[in-house]
């Protein structure tokens, strides 16, 4: 996967190029002895001196034929200089629809990736205030620590003599499995990987040293962190270390019955153990959140997915009653029922602030909402909001009156105590100066209030 993504990056280029991230990759199905897997890679675009490759990774089963997907990732190319000088890329020629659609996206994956610190570090603060770890019977993650070391062959590296970034992969992914191993006595099976990142090179007769230890458990995963260090036979004698690589890979396991293994709890010894204890929270509630968006025009498209931890029927009972929505959603100021249409239909007024420090009106809507139950088990529940039109209710000088086109949640049932929740969202472009001025390019306030979507639906949800 990593050599075809190498040479989809340099045919574009035409030069050189180093890999210097991967977004989160999910593994949604194993491939297994005897099966046929299918990489497919592609530049989705190119920013500069950078760009995003595309990698779609399948597996046919031989007897049966059948073909699902392994995964979909993508990765960041930077284009290696020609000495002082730094080539730019020429722009990726759109042939389909789907070549347009990626490039889009392509740009939004981008904005997720710069915004990623900003919003982790405030999930930091905010975990560090939950010191939850005076368990009795948790187990210290130092017992969890393994270390193992490699030595770079001609046959781990590429045509550069760069070290494969699907060999340290790999070697990551054993040590890691090694020290989830230690808390489930059994084979953990890797689900994904988070922040993969390439901090400089290795090459050809280099000694790779990876450092794995658990960071935290949440019930039935882990998450693992890795470290790997790269020295020369110099720095190797002087003890000079080069961090090259570092990632966060989880784990789930099953028992004989197939069964998801449950997890003993961490307790974190060392201030640093402390650290990476928050820290795992914190990502764990990024990955809750998925965010898509796609301009068309003067309309955005936004597309928010979230894990939570409720009955779906609970959900949807909170989501559908739109008077419960200025207790998580900050856009929200005022919010009443003009009209009951129907048990399932009621017409609401709303009112928003406006956008900080950009002189523009307070908004209103007038939005019809409708909730509807599913009428087959695997079928989602779904709130569907549009914007109508009322004589007794006319524009005012006061408010900016905005529209939606459409909007809403549905809701799939995961367990009995948990469920997905997407919403979805069309806006014209009577919102956009809104949403620059809220977004700054970095999704922020999308996902500060899919979060406090989420705990509010988990808070009331607890009560119920």
């Amino acid at each position: 996967s990593r050599c075809c993504c190498q040479i989809n990056a340099e045919k574009h280029a035409g030069v050189s190029c180093v890999t210097a991230s991967m977004d989160d990759i999910q593994f949604e199905e194993a491939a297994r002895v005897g099966q046929v897997i299918t990489i497919k890679a592609k530049v989705n675009r190119a920013f500069k001196t950078s760009m995003e490759v595309g990698i779609n990774v399948t597996v046919q089963d031989v007897l049966t034929n059948v073909e699902k997907i392994v995964s979909v990732a993508y990765a960041t190319y930077v284009v290696k200089p020609v000495g002082a000088e730094k080539i730019e890329l020429e722009p990726v020629k759109l042939l389909s629809a789907e070549d347009h659609l990626e490039h889009a996206l392509a740009t939004e994956r981008k904005r997720i990736r710069l915004g990623y610190q900003e919003v982790f570090q405030n999930l930091m603060q905010e975990s560090n205030k939950e010191d939850t770890f005076a368990e009795e019977d948790a187990i210290s993650a130092d017992l969890t620590h393994v270390q193992s070391i490699e030595l770079v062959q001609p046959p781990h590296a590429n045509h550069h003599g760069n070290t494969f970034g699907g060999q340290i992969m790999a070697w990551m992914e054993t040590v890691a499995s090694i020290s989830a191993s230690r808390l489930c006595r059994s084979y953990p099976i890797l689900k994904s990987v988070n922040m993969f990142k390439f901090w400089g090179p290795s090459v050809v007769g280099d000694r790779l040293v990876f450092n794995a230890i658990v960071n935290n458990t949440f019930h039935n995963s882990v998450e693992v962190g890795v470290r790997v260090e790269a020295y020369n036979c110099e720095e190797w004698i002087k003890n000079q270390a080069r961090h090259i690589n570092s990632a966060f890979l989880i784990f789930n396991s099953v028992n004989d019955k197939g069964e998801l293994v449950t997890f003993p709890k961490i307790k974190p010894i060392t201030k640093d153990s402390v650290r990476r204890y928050h820290g795992a929270i914190a990502r764990k509630r990024i990955r809750l959140i998925r965010i898509w968006t796609h301009e068309d025009g003067d309309v955005l498209s936004l597309k928010v997915e979230m894990q939570v931890k409720t009955a779906s029927h609970v959900a949807f009972s909170l989501l559908s009653n739109f008077t419960y929505r200025q207790q998580w959603d900050k856009h929200f100021l005022t919010c009443e029922v003009l009209q009951a249409v129907s048990e399932d239909d009621k017409i609401y007024y709303i009112t928003s602030p406006p956008p900080p420090m950009t002189g523009h009106q307070p908004r209103d809507f007038v939005i019809l909402v409708s909730r509807r139950q599913p009428l087959e088990p695997s079928e989602p529940y779904i709130v569907a909001v549009k914007s109508v039109t009322l004589t007794s209710v006319p524009p005012s000088s006061e408010h900016c009156r905005s529209e939606i086109l459409c909007a809403g949640f549905q809701i799939y049932s995961d367990s009995s105590s948990s469920c997905r929740v997407y919403y979805f969202n069309q806006m014209t472009s009577s919102l956009m100066p809104y949403l620059a001025a809220n977004l700054t390019g970095s999704l922020n306030s999308i996902e500060d209030t899919a979060l406090e979507c989420i705990k509010f639906l988990e808070l009331k949800g607890s009560k119920c």
